[in-house]
């Protein structure tokens, strides 16, 4: 359901609060296999909900035993599972070692059809764990604009979200460095398939490399469900803490705040910083903090 952009703030749809969800994505865990431990760090460091980056060297979606053993952690645990970052890559070295992408954007209907089936496979977990948003790619960085791109797009959002709706999951698309995804074509792909379930996570460090902050906020509006926080130069994506690079963060505070619905905000750290552990805590709640 569409927001007016005039109606009254409405709270977190699930949380029922007026404050924005804190949410740790466990990319900044993404060299280390997710067990418990981790999620029990995320939780006394202040995150109220986690999204969980399947990666399969980090989260085996494929492995029953590793989904029942998250499973059983969040129904014994306070912290909700909010989401789930879909897979970008088939393999467990993230594409090192050759594998493909996954790209359903790909020019070849079989790599198509290939990297809808891994996100299947990452969506079918949440039988087990109970996420309720699955952020998806729609393509990678050299992926041009034009006609076919979105019919692609459309087509595998429309497949995805028949197969994630059963299980409870919504869709949300991310701003990314491609032309497909500028916050202009998301909302056109969006509103010419009639796309109207599937939200938006917006990407504030993609966003202040391409059309700024600012902007992207204002074009995606009453359509963003989630943000990914964190922090760069302007001229890479870094992942790094908030307040590292050259983002104006009381700006987007404000401007997050200033939404109808408050989005969850998801803090997505480069997992190549080596923090120390000690520190971690410490980062994670001054990170949160900066949004209030």
């Amino acid at each position: 359901m569409e927001l007016d952009s005039g109606s009254p703030k409405k709270s977190h749809p699930e949380t029922g609060l007026d404050t924005m969800l804190r949410v740790l994505s466990t990319h900044l865990f993404l060299n280390h296999r997710l067990h418990p431990g981790l999620l029990e760090e995320a939780s006394r460091a202040g995150a109220q909900a986690i999204e969980i980056f399947a990666a399969r060297q980090h989260f085996d979606y494929t492995s029953r035993e590793h989904v029942a053993e998250l499973a059983e952690w969040f129904r014994s645990n306070p912290v909700e599972p909010f989401s789930m970052h879909a897979p970008l890559f088939p393999d467990r070295e993230m594409g090192r070692a050759g594998a493909p992408g996954v790209n359903v954007l790909h020019p070849e209907k079989s790599r198509r059809i290939d990297s809808m089936d891994e996100i299947k496979r990452a969506l079918e977990s949440a039988e087990r764990i109970p996420f309720k948003n699955m952020v998806v790619h729609l393509g990678e960085r050299d992926d041009g604009w034009s006609p076919r791109s979105i019919e692609y797009a459309q087509t595998a959002l429309e497949h995805l979200g028949a197969f994630a709706r059963p299980l409870g999951v919504r869709l949300l698309v991310e701003n990314l460095l491609s032309e497909v995804t500028t916050p202009d074509h998301l909302m056109l792909i969006l509103e010419l398939g009639h796309l109207d379930s599937v939200g938006i996570c917006l990407d504030l460090g993609h966003a202040h490399i391409t059309v700024g902050v600012a902007e992207a906020i204002a074009t995606l509006d009453k359509h963003i469900v989630s943000v990914h926080v964190h922090d760069n130069h302007g001229l890479k994506d870094e992942h790094l803490w908030p307040g590292d690079g050259t983002i104006n963060w009381p700006t987007t505070a404000t401007a997050l705040k200033s939404l109808a619905t408050p989005p969850a905000t998801v803090l997505e750290i480069s997992q190549n910083l080596n923090e120390a552990p000690n520190t971690l805590p410490n980062k994670i709640a001054a990170s949160f903090a900066k949004l209030g």
